[in-house]
């Protein structure tokens, strides 16, 4: 994995960063994001940049939270082990369907399925 340098614009300074080339476009997009929050905060009112630093790193923190919070409450987020056990469990469900169906005999209806 090669590094090269690259420059980025934050806050209005220059800087330079090393990154691999694989890695470079997650970095730009993040320095753009940094950049547009430390923006925003200096457009709210802050008017040193280390404290507009300071608060795009606090929001950036936080939505990052909220973020990881969401995905962990989500009910489609499960581990690997309840899902194989909810995949068993749905196999077992869907033979004792399997075994009624070729039982089931109602009035008016077809004698038992046979597969």
């Amino acid at each position: 994995m090669s590094q090269q340098r690259i420059e980025v614009s934050l806050a209005g300074q220059k800087i330079t960063l090393a990154t691999s080339t694989e890695h470079e476009p997650l970095l730009r997009a993040a320095c753009a994001l940094v950049d547009e929050q430390i923006q925003l905060a200096i457009n709210g009112g802050n008017r040193s940049i280390e404290r507009a630093s300071m608060m795009a790193a606090i929001k950036i923190a936080g939505d990052l939270i909220a973020l990881q919070t969401s995905a962990n409450s989500k009910p489609g987020n499960i581990d690997s082990e309840e899902m194989i056990r909810l995949q068993h469990e749905i196999h077992a469900l869907e033979n004792q369907v399997d075994a009624l169906m070729q039982n089931l005999s109602l009035p008016g209806s077809p004698r038992p399925i046979v597969p």
